[in-house]
């Protein structure tokens, strides 16, 4: 049975198996380390900057290269893999395609950025200061991360995951042909990867977007989801430790590890940076 695809799916070229083999582990290896570059410069560019549970953003242009950053260094090890496939169904040794398939992935977590972004900054002069922690900041925080365990078990959660977890049946079914194609393609990859963790991102924001540590926390259970066998071992250990976290949220704060309680610190250099 053959699987429909808006353009031809790629044939059988002629590239041995173990240069195709070493085409893909290069890939991985590349995209392995430019996450590291990517976690050492965020680590860097964040000191002092955690103001705990819906952290100030700071400048536009300040917080959307952090974003683009940290987006690569969360998403790039798990996506890894598929880049890797897209390169081996593609033929090539050439970086360039699955470098642009990169790229389109990244280009949609960066249009969720400024989104972001741009919410947050309507909704400060809307709102004011209702998301202080000593006002509704701690139970809007419990209550995201309690969502974010709901959505895990939802059949749309189940979905996206599906297209993270099969990579191959994603490439073949929305195959693009040409360096235009591979952009194209990693966008759509990148929408169904949104819709798979866009709570996960909610709850990083719930936690202080600018934690190394809950941003390495919220990475780990992104691959966590897209790699071990299980998907409902997935689905349902992710969604136990955000009703964990969340619970602790709301009833016991202090015990939360690695929470920056907003007014419990000396201020946030975060709050120079805010216009």
């Amino acid at each position: 049975m053959s699987i429909a695809a808006p353009e031809r799916a790629p044939e059988r070229g002629l590239v041995p198996a173990y240069a195709a083999a070493r085409t893909r582990l290069g890939l991985i290896a590349l995209l392995v380390a430019l996450a590291a570059v990517g976690w050492w410069w965020t680590a860097r560019e964040m000191q002092d900057m955690d103001g705990g549970p819906w952290t100030e953003l700071g400048s536009a242009g300040w917080f959307l290269s952090v974003w683009v950053v940290m987006m690569a260094a969360m998403m790039l090890p798990s996506v890894a893999p598929t880049v890797a496939l897209y390169s081996n169904l593609k033929h090539t040794r050439a970086l360039g395609a699955p470098l642009l398939f990169t790229s389109g992935y990244l280009l949609v977590w960066s249009a969720v950025g400024l989104g972001t972004y741009l919410l947050a900054r309507i909704g400060a002069e809307l709102s004011g200061d209702v998301l202080a922690w000593d006002r509704a900041g701690r139970w809007v925080a419990g209550a995201t991360l309690l969502i974010a365990a709901a959505y895990e078990l939802t059949p749309l959660k189940d979905v996206c995951l599906g297209k993270c977890r099969t990579p191959l049946g994603f490439l073949l079914g929305n195959w693009r042909e040409g360096l235009s194609g591979a952009v194209n393609m990693g966008v759509r990859h990148g929408a169904w990867c949104v819709g798979c963790c866009w709570a996960l991102m909610a709850s990083l924001f719930a936690l202080g977007v600018m934690s190394i540590v809950w941003m390495a926390v919220v990475a780990g259970l992104i691959a966590f989801e897209k790699l071990i066998p299980s998907r409902r071992a997935a689905t349902y250990g992710t969604a136990a430790v955000l009703i964990l976290v969340g619970g602790l949220m709301l009833f016991a704060p202090d015990v939360v590890p690695a929470l920056s309680i907003p007014g419990a610190g000396p201020m946030s250099p975060m709050d120079e940076m805010t216009p």
